[in-house]
C-alpha cells in the first residue's frame, strides 16, 4: 500500500509521536513496534497485540486503539516500569531500537503479567538491536519474571536489588465497541482503493466484481512487495474483522483462513497439551516451525491463509501442511464451496496458486496424526530464528503397525525451486548409488538468479527528467549541472563525485535526485527519470579479478621487519595458504538522513544531520555550494548507530540535500530507505589474505610474509587508511622476528567501501590468527599452545613498526581469561562430548588481542570543548564529539561533575554543533572519549583555577554563591579548550613509527556446537577479559564490549553480503541480510574488566573500548573450525581445510564432508554461472 497510508507515517509526521522509529519498511527490525488493542466480539474480550507500524495501513485500524511508547510513560511525566528497568539495566545505547523493545515487553505484560523467560525471549524475537548485544535488555526485562534468577534461595524473583524498581501494575480496562461495522468501508487514495467487506457474502461479491484484487489481512506479504519491490495493486480487499476460529472436528482441527499465526501457535500448543502425543505429532512439527517463523509482530499480523496463498517456497508452513495432507475449503459466489488438497499441484508458480480468481480461502483442515505415523519439520536459514528459510522440508511417514515397513511417505521441500516440490520418485538401489539427484539440485540452484541484467559501467549521453517533473507533487530535479560549486572534490588526492557526470562506475552511484512534496512522491518520480546509456565498458567486481587486471589504488603500503629470505632458509617447515574475509553491512538501526534548512539571509544554511564528523560534512557542503563554512551550521543531537558508516557517505548526501534546499529555497528532508542505504553506502571491506609462513616443528613462527588485498570499490574513500590499520595490526599479540606485510586496495566496479568499527583491524588480526591456527594444525599441536609460544613476552617490546609497549596486561588478560573460562577442563569435556555424538560436535577456542587506539594520522588526535558557567550555577558543556550510543555525553558529564564538584543534574550537555565547537575531529578510532574527555577536563580545571580565590576566601559558600561572588569584570565564566593528543604517525618507507596513542588488550574464550548435517551452530558460552584501564563507567564499557562482540559474531558467522555476477547487491534489507538476533547471543556471556590496570596516556587512566571487542568474536569462528575438525577426524579426513569468513551454515556443512556432501559435488570453477560471487 501507499506509504503515506501506513501507521508509522501517521505517527511520525501527522500526530508527531516520534517515539516510534522507522528502520526498514518491511517488518524486519522491530523498531516500529506498537501495541494495537481491539475488541473481540466473538469472545467478549479486548485483544492486545504488537504490530509493525511500517506494515500496518492506517485505515485498517478502524475501531482499534494504538498505543505507542509515549502512551505508557515518559521522562516528562513518569517512566513506565518497563522503560525504567531497561534504563537501569543499561539496555539502551543509541536508543533507536528501545521504543520497539519496550512496546514488545509492555504488550507481553498486558497479556501475561507474570511471564517466563521463554515468554520474554519470544516477545523480543522480532526486535533487532545493533548496539547492546541484547544481554542488558534481557537483564532488565527478566525482573518481571516470577522464576528465580538464581541469586535467591527462595526460588522467587524477589531479590533485594529489585526493591529499587518501580512495581509493575498492569490494568486490564475494557472498551466496548459493539457493531463497529455494519456496512463495508471504502478508502480511496491517489493510487490505491481499499475496500473492506462486512461479511462473507459481501466478500464473495467483491471478489466476483474484482477478481484480480488481492485479499489482505496482515499485509506482511503484499505490503513489502508494494513498498520494496514496487508491485502495484490499484485495489485491495482488506478484511478488518478477524475471527480467530479454530474448530476441533472428528478428524482434526479446522482453522479459519484468517487465523493469525500467533493464534494458530496457541491452538497447536493447547492441542499438544490436552491430547495424547500420538495424535498430535503433526501439530508438534507445526509448532517447531512456528517457533522459528518470523518475529512475534509478524506472527500477530500474518495469517495461515495468507501464508499458504502467497505461494512463496521459502514460507516454512506449506511444506509441513502439505506433508500432513491438509485440505483447503475454498468458495466463490458462482460455484459455491469446493475442497482442494494442499499439495504440489496447488502451487502453479512463484506467488501463484490453482485457485480461481473469484475464489476465497475459507479454512484449512489439519488432520490428527494416526498410530504409527511420524512427522518431522526441517528448515535451514541464515539465522535460527526470525529469518526466511533457505530450504525447508516437511516429512511424514506411516509404518505398517508393529513393523518397519513403510506404508506411505510424504516428503515436501520448499526453497529448491519456484514452487513446493514433492519427492515422489521411487529409487532403485542402483539409482541410490548414483548421486545424480544431488548434482541436478545443485545446478538448478546455481541458475536461479542468472537472469539479473544490470548496467554497471557506462557513459551517460542524456538524462531526461521530464516525465518525473510532470508528476503530482514533484518540485524539481537535481543533477551535476545544478551544483553551484564543485561537483567533484578531492579526498587525499583522490576524486569523489557527488553526481555522476559522464561515467557511471557501479550500481548504486547517484546520477540525480528528485525533490517532491512527500517521500512517496519523490520515490515514484525517481523511477520515471530516463537515462540514455552508451559505450558499455568492461567491468570486474572481485578481488581476484582486480589482481588479474592489476587494478589497485595508490598508495601501496608495506611494513617489514627482519630478513625474510634468510629466515625461510632456516625454518623446519613452510606453509602457503590464503583466507577470504567477507564484508559487512553497518546496519545501523537509523538509516542515513538529515534536514537542510536555508535561513534566507546571507546564504546561511542549517543542517540537522546524523554525522560522526560534523566538521567534514560542513566542509563538503561548503565546497558543493561554493560558500564559506562560516555560513553553514551542522547540528548533531545523537545518532541511531553509526559504526563508521556516517562519516563520508553522509557528507555526500548532505551536499545533495543542501543543494536541493538552496535551489528550492525550502527546507528539504532526505532519509534513505534501508535498501537504498545498503546499496549506496556499502560497508566493511572484503579482504583476501595470502600468506607464506616459515615455522619450526615446536610451533615457533620465525617468518611470515603476508599480502593483504581489500576490495575498495570504485573510489578510494577511506580504504587506504583501513589498509594501513590492517597492516599495523597484523602482528596481534605475537613476536614474529621476521614479518612482512604488503597491502593493496583493489579498484573494482562496486560502490566504494568505507569505514566500519575496527577500521581494518579485525581483518588484519584475523589473517594472523588464521596463520597461527594453521601452523598448530600442521605441527599437530593445540592452537592455544602455539599462540602462547609466539606471544610477546618481554617487559618492553617493540611491534613490527617499532612502537614500544609493555605486554604485561595483555598476558594478564590471557591468563585470567583461560582461568575464568575453565578452558582446560572444558576442553576435556568437549572431547568426551564429541566422542559420543556423531552428528553434533563442539569446539572451543581462545584468542588474545592487542588493539591500537587513536588515529595513526596524528592531526586527528584532537578534541575540543566549551564549558559555560551561568549566574545560577548551572553548567553547559559543548564538545566536538558525537553521541551515537557509546556514551560520550555521559562520560563528559561525569568528568565535568568530578572537576567542578557539582551534581550532574546541574550540568547540561549541548548538542554537537559546528557553530559552538568548530573543526572537531571525527568520533572514531575508539578515541572520542579520550579527546573530548581531556578537553572537558582541561576547560573545567581552568575555570576552577579562576574560582579558587573566592572558594578559599568563602569556604562555607555554596557553589551558586561562589559563582555569584566572582564578579563579571574579574571572571569570565566561560572556557573553551582544544586538546591536542600526542603526535602519531608512521614512516612507511622505513617501516617505523608510533602509530597509536596506546594499546587496548583483551582475551576471549568461546565454545560452540555445530550440527554436522545442517551446518547450524549454537554459541554456547563466551568469557571475555578486557583491559580498559580504570573504567570511567563500567556499565558503558561493558555495554561496548558486549555490543562489539555480538557485532563481531555477525561479521565472522552469519552476515553475508551477496552480489550477483553482474555486481548487483542482492541482500538489501533485513529479510535478506541477517544481523545477530537474540537467539545468536551465547546464553553465558561473561565479561570481566581487568583489575588494577593503568593507562597514563588517557583521561583518568581509562582506555578506549569501542572498536577492539569486534575481533574477539573470531573465537566463535575458530571454535567452529575446531568442531568441524572433530567431525572430519571421525571420518578419517584431515584437520586442515579451507573455511572462509563468514562461517555460514552452508560453509560449515560443506566443510564437514561426508557421504551426503559427496552426493552434491561442487562443479569446477568457470564451468557454470554462480548466482552469487565472493567479491
Amino acid at each position: 500500500m501507499l506509504s503515506q497510508n501506513h501507521l508509522h507515517v501517521s505517527l511520525l509526521y501527522i500526530v508527531l509521536l516520534t517515539g516510534t522509529k522507522y528502520g526498514c519498511g518491511g517488518g524486519g527490525c522491530g523498531a516500529c513496534t506498537v501495541m494495537v488493542s481491539r475488541y473481540d466480539q466473538l469472545h467478549n474480550r479486548v485483544l492486545h497485540y504488537t504490530v509493525n507500524a511500517c506494515l500496518q495501513p492506517i485505515c485498517t485500524l478502524h475501531g482499534s486503539a494504538v498505543v505507542t511508547v509515549e502512551g505508557i510513560g515518559s521522562t516528562k511525566t513518569k517512566l513506565h516500569p518497563v522503560q525504567e528497568r531497561i534504563a537501569k539495566a543499561h539496555g539502551s545505547q543509541c536508543g533507536f531500537c528501545t521504543p520497539g523493545m519496550v512496546m514488545s515487553m509492555y504488550t507481553l505484560l498486558r497479556n501475561k503479567p507474570h511471564p517466563t523467560m521463554e515468554d520474554i525471549r519470544e516477545a523480543l524475537g522480532g526486535n533487532l538491536c545493533r548496539c547492546t548485544g541484547y544481554r542488558p535488555i534481557i537483564d532488565g526485562f527478566k525482573t518481571f519474571c516470577d522464576v528465580s534468577n538464581g541469586c535467591c534461595q527462595n526460588g522467587k524473583n524477589d531479590c533485594v536489588l529489585n526493591k529499587y524498581l518501580i512495581p509493575c501494575q498492569i490494568s486490564d480496562e475494557l472498551f466496548h465497541m459493539d457493531n463497529i461495522q455494519s456496512s463495508h468501508l471504502c478508502f480511496q487514495g491517489d493510487r490505491l482503493k481499499l475496500i473492506s467487506p462486512v461479511d462473507l457474502t459481501n466478500l464473495l461479491e467483491l471478489k466476483t466484481e474484482y477478481p484480480e484484487a488481492p485479499v489482505v489481512v496482515g499485509n506482511t506479504t503484499i505490503g513489502p512487495n508494494m513498498q520494496v519491490k514496487g508491485i502495484h495493486h490499484p485495489l485491495i480487499i482488506y478484511l478488518f474483522v478477524i475471527y480467530l476460529l479454530c474448530v476441533h472436528v472428528h478428524a482434526g482441527v479446522s482453522v479459519g483462513a484468517v487465523c493469525t499465526l500467533s493464534s494458530l501457535k496457541e491452538e497447536m500448543e493447547m492441542a499438544v497439551r490436552e491430547m495424547e502425543a500420538e495424535r498430535t505429532r503433526g501439530y508438534q512439527a507445526l509448532l517447531q516451525t512456528l517457533r522459528c517463523l518470523a518475529g512475534k509482530q509478524i506472527r500477530n499480523m500474518a495469517t495461515i491463509g495468507g501464508n499458504i496463498l502467497s505461494a512463496n517456497p521459502k514460507y516454512d508452513l506449506n511444506s509441513v501442511l502439505a506433508a500432513l495432507d491438509c485440505t483447503l475449503q475454498v468458495m466463490s459466489k458462482e460455484n459455491g464451496t469446493r475442497e482442494i488438497t494442499l499439495n504440489e499441484e496447488l502451487f502453479t508458480g512463484f506467488g501463484k496458486t490453482a485457485l480461481r480468481p473469484d475464489e476465497v480461502l475459507l479454512s484449512i483442515d489439519i488432520p490428527y496424526s494416526k498410530p504409527w505415523e511420524f512427522v518431522s519439520a526441517f528448515r535451514q536459514a541464515q539465522r535460527r530464528e526470525f529469518a526466511f528459510s533457505i530450504v525447508n522440508a516437511g516429512m511424514k511417514v506411516v509404518f505398517k503397525e508393529g513393523s518397519n515397513i513403510v506404508e506411505s511417505l510424504n516428503i515436501y521441500y520448499g526453497g529448491v525451486g519456484p514452487t513446493l516440490v514433492k519427492v515422489g520418485r521411487t529409487l532403485t538401489p542402483q539409482a541410490l548409488r548414483c548421486s545424480a539427484l544431488g548434482r541436478c539440485a545443485t545446478q538448478e540452484a546455481a541458475c536461479r538468479f542468472s537472469d539479473h541484467v544490470s548496467l554497471f559501467h557506462f557513459k551517460t549521453s542524456d538524462i531526461d527528467p521530464s516525465e518525473a517533473l510532470g508528476m503530482t507533487g514533484v518540485v524539481t530535479f537535481l543533477s551535476a549541472g545544478d551544483v553551484p560549486g564543485q561537483n567533484r572534490r578531492m579526498w587525499f588526492n583522490n576524486p569523489e563525485e557527488l553526481f555522476a557526470e559522464e561515467e557511471v562506475t557501479c550500481v548504486g552511484q547517484i546520477i540525480g535526485a528528485v525533490v517532491a512534496e512527500s517521500r512517496e512522491q519523490a520515490r515514484r518520480a525517481a523511477q520515471r527519470v530516463k537515462v540514455t546509456y552508451q559505450d558499455l565498458l568492461p567491468v570486474f567486481f572481485t578481488i581476484e579479478e582486480a589482481i588479474q587486471h592489476q587494478s589497485f589504488f595508490d598508495p601501496k603500503r608495506k611494513l617489514e621487519r627482519g630478513d625474510m629470505d634468510k629466515a625461510f632458509e632456516t625454518v623446519d617447515q613452510i606453509l602457503e595458504d590464503e583466507i577470504y574475509l567477507g564484508g559487512q553491512e553497518h546496519f545501523y538501526m537509523e538509516t542515513q538522513g538529515l534536514i537542510a534548512v536555508p535561513k534566507g539571509e546571507n546564504g546561511e544554511l542549517e543542517l540537522f544531520v546524523a554525522s560522526q564528523h560534523a566538521a567534514y560534512t560542513q566542509e563538503v557542503v561548503g565546497i558543493t555550494l561554493g560558500i564559506d563554512s562560516n555560513k553553514i551550521t551542522c547540528h548533531v543531537r545523537r545518532l541511531g548507530g553509526a559504526f563508521g558508516g556516517k562519516v563520508m557517505k553522509i557528507a555526500s548526501l548532505s551536499a545533495i540535500t543542501a543543494t536541493a534546499a538552496v535551489k528550492t529555497g525550502r527546507a528539504v528532508r532526505c532519509v534513505l530507505e534501508r535498501g537504498d542505504d545498503m546499496l549506496i553506502t556499502s560497508g566493511r571491506h572484503p579482504f583476501l589474505g595470502q600468506y607464506k609462513v616459515g615455522y619450526n616443528n615446536d610451533g615457533t613462527i620465525m617468518a611470515a610474509d603476508i599480502t593483504y588485498y581489500s576490495n575498495g570499490g570504485c573510489t578510494l574513500d577511506e580504504s587506504s587508511f583501513i589498509m594501513e590499520k590492517a597492516l599495523l595490526h597484523m602482528d596481534n599479540a605475537y613476536r614474529i622476528p621476521n614479518l612482512r606485510g604488503r597491502g593493496l586496495v583493489c579498484k573494482t566496479y562496486l560502490p566504494s567501501y568505507t569505514a566500519f568499527r575496527g577500521f581494518g583491524g579485525p581483518q588484519g588480526l584475523m589473517v594472523m590468527e588464521s596463520v597461527l591456527h594453521e601452523v598448530a594444525v600442521k605441527c599437530g599441536l593445540p592452537p592455544q599452545k602455539v599462540r602462547e609460544i609466539n606471544m610477546y613476552r618481554e617487559e618492553e617490546c617493540y611491534t613490527h613498526h617499532k612502537q614500544l609497549f609493555s605486554p604485561r596486561d595483555m598476558l594478564r588478560c590471557w591468563d585470567e581469561c583461560l582461568d575464568k573460562a575453565g578452558y582446560h577442563d572444558r576442553l576435556q569435556a568437549i572431547q568426551q562430548f564429541n566422542t559420543y555424538n556423531r552428528w553434533k560436535k563442539r569446539g572451543i577456542s581462545a584468542v588474545p588481542m592487542k588493539f591500537g587506539v587513536g588515529f595513526s594520522k596524528g592531526f586527528y588526535n584532537q578534541g575540543a570543548a566549551l564549558v559555560n558557567i551561568y549566574k545560577d550555577g548551572s553548567v553547559l558543556v559543548a564538545h566536538g564529539g558525537t553521541e551515537m550510543g557509546q556514551g560520550i555525553n555521559t562520560k563528559a558529564l561525569q568528568i565535568a561533575g568530578r572537576i567542578l564538584k557539582v551534581p550532574m543534574s546541574s550540568i547540561h550537555i549541548k548538542e554537537t554543533c559546528t557553530g559552538n565547537v568548530p573543526n572537531a575531529a571525527p568520533s572514531a578510532a575508539s578515541f572520542g572519549t579520550d579527546a573530548v574527555g581531556m578537553a572537558v577536563k582541561d576547560a573545567c580545571e581552568k575555570l576552577m583555577r579562576r574560582l579558587k580565590p573566592v572558594m578559599e576566601n568563602h569556604p562555607k559558600y555554596t557553589w551558586q554563591q561562589w559563582v555569584i561572588n566572582k564578579h563579571p569584570p574579574d571572571y569570565n565564566k566561560l572556557n573553551k579548550i582544544m586538546f591536542l593528543g600526542p603526535h602519531t604517525g608512521v614512516d612507511w618507507e622505513n617501516s617505523e613509527g608510533t602509530a597509536y596513542y596506546y594499546f587496548t588488550f583483551g582475551a576471549c574464550c568461546s565454545e560452540v556446537e555445530i550440527d554436522c548435517l545442517t551446518g547450524d551452530h549454537k554459541n554456547l558460552r563466551t568469557d571475555i577479559v578486557m583491559d580498559v584501564g580504570e573504567s570511567l563507567n563500567p556499565a558503558l564499557d561493558i555495554g561496548q564490549i558486549e555490543g562489539g562482540f555480538v557485532q563481531g559474531i555477525g561479521l565472522y558467522t552469519i552476515e553475508e553480503l551477496q552480489f550477483s555476477p553482474e555486481g548487483v547487491l542482492m541482500t538489501r534489507g533485513p529479510s535478506q541480510y541477517k544481523i545477530p538476533a537474540l537467539c545468536d547471543v551465547p546464553p553465558q556471556l561473561n565479561v570481566h574488566l581487568l583489575a588494577n590496570a593503568q593507562n597514563p596516556h588517557a583521561i583518568y587512566n581509562s582506555k578506549g573500548i569501542g572498536e577492539p571487542p569486534v575481533f574477539l568474536a573470531s573465537t566463535i569462528f575458530f571454535a567452529i573450525k575446531e568442531a568441524v575438525a572433530a567431525a572430519r577426524r571421525e571420518r578419517g579426513l584431515g584437520d586442515s581445510f579451507p573455511l572462509s569468513s563468514p562461517a555460514t551454515a552452508e560453509r560449515i556443512r560443506m566443510a564437514c564432508e561426508d557421504q551426503f556432501t559427496e552426493m552434491a559435488p561442487s562443479p569446477k570453477k568457470g564451468t557454470f554461472k554462480p548466482w552469487s560471487i565472493n567479491i
